[in-house]
């Protein structure tokens, strides 16, 4: 059986490890494994295949609605009237939201946008008969294991 886990580059993992060879596990028999993580800049702009769940035009949609409805209601007294007034009134609303929304992400987020939460370093791989897998599981999740999988030999 083996037994997969993620941690952070931290004492925790070099106390599991120690942990798991006090138990008896044999250092021939536990893997670590280091990740290489991302160091390029996260894209702003989604495409077609990628998206990162930020949504660049909802305040714009907000204030295009909200601008709209104040123009429209202006363009009565103006000369081109309501309707051109409403859609010149969303048009800026959507610019001026759109610009927000990108300053916000571009500047104010930059260091969340690079990586978020907690990151997976280190996997480590445990082989192990199936009879001391919930020991070594309860052991990686005592030293703070991002997570942790088993996989049976067939």
């Amino acid at each position: 059986m083996q037994i997969f886990s993620t941690f952070e580059t931290t004492s925790y993992l070099e106390m599991a490890i120690l942990t798991l060879e006090k138990k008896g596990i044999k250092k021939e028999s536990i893997y670590a494994v280091p990740l290489d993580n991302r160091q390029e800049e996260r894209k702003v702009f989604d495409s077609l295949h990628r998206s990162d769940g930020t949504s660049l035009i909802d305040i714009g949609m907000a204030l295009a609605t909200a601008f709209s409805v104040f123009g429209a209601s202006i363009g009565f007294k103006l000369s081109w009237g309501p309707i051109y007034w409403g859609i010149i009134a969303a048009i800026m609303g959507f610019v001026l939201g759109f610009s927000i929304r990108l300053f916000t992400e571009v500047i104010l987020k930059k260091k969340r946008r690079l990586l978020k939460g907690k990151h997976s370093e280190v996997i480590l791989i445990v082989e192990c008969e199936e009879s001391s897998a919930e020991l070594i599981v309860n052991v990686l999740w005592n030293h703070f294991a991002l997570g942790v999988a088993k996989v049976k030999d067939q």
